[in-house]
């Protein structure tokens, strides 16, 4: 008898850490909704990052920004949306015909955007981790533990690269070096 006593009380525990996980991991990414905010969520953080990076204090390097995101959650609230994001942003410029990477920074962040008269979005609020001390605390609050633990992963710049050197018209297979 107390091995079934056990054995249910183990089922319980079971049940209950797979309720757990389920309500902690982000939630399903509307892919047509993440498809109309996302450009409009990259566009702004190149927007904010112009000017902030060691390229733009040298104008021969040309330097821009390019930005990616990549949804964590995504809420959609009656013409407002919620994008729980981290991002990527890298400062590329070129110097001597090669492209070189002046800065970089992957940050998670919450976006809102409201709907447009003309049917797409503007963002109307951002917010990002602090640095130092309230950094973990922030991340936990707006993404949850399983959804913190996805921010660890480093992002690829891959389609940043390629985007800079379309940009700087560059070929395809142009290595990358440091500023």
């Amino acid at each position: 008898m107390p091995a079934v006593r056990w054995g249910t009380g183990a089922g319980a525990v079971v049940v209950l850490v797979a309720t757990g996980v389920w309500a902690m991991w982000p939630g399903q990414v509307d892919a047509r909704l993440w498809s109309e905010v996302r450009p409009v969520i990259e566009a702004r953080l190149a927007a904010e990052n112009r000017g902030t990076g060691y390229g733009g204090t040298v104008p021969a390097l040309e330097a821009h920004w390019f930005c990616r995101a990549e949804a964590l959650d995504l809420d959609d609230r009656g013409g407002e949306v919620r994008a729980g994001v981290n991002t990527l942003c890298v400062e590329y410029g070129v110097r001597d015909g090669s492209l070189v990477e002046c800065g970089a920074g992957q940050v998670p962040q919450v976006l809102r955007l409201a709907r447009t008269a003309d049917g797409g979005y503007r963002v109307v609020a951002r917010e990002e981790a602090p640095d130092g001390a309230g950094n973990a605390r922030w991340t936990k609050d707006h993404f949850g533990r399983v959804g913190s633990a996805a921010l660890g992963r480093p992002m690829s710049a891959a389609a940043l690269e390629s985007a800079a050197r379309t940009r700087f018209g560059l070929p395809a297979n142009a290595p990358v070096g440091d500023c």
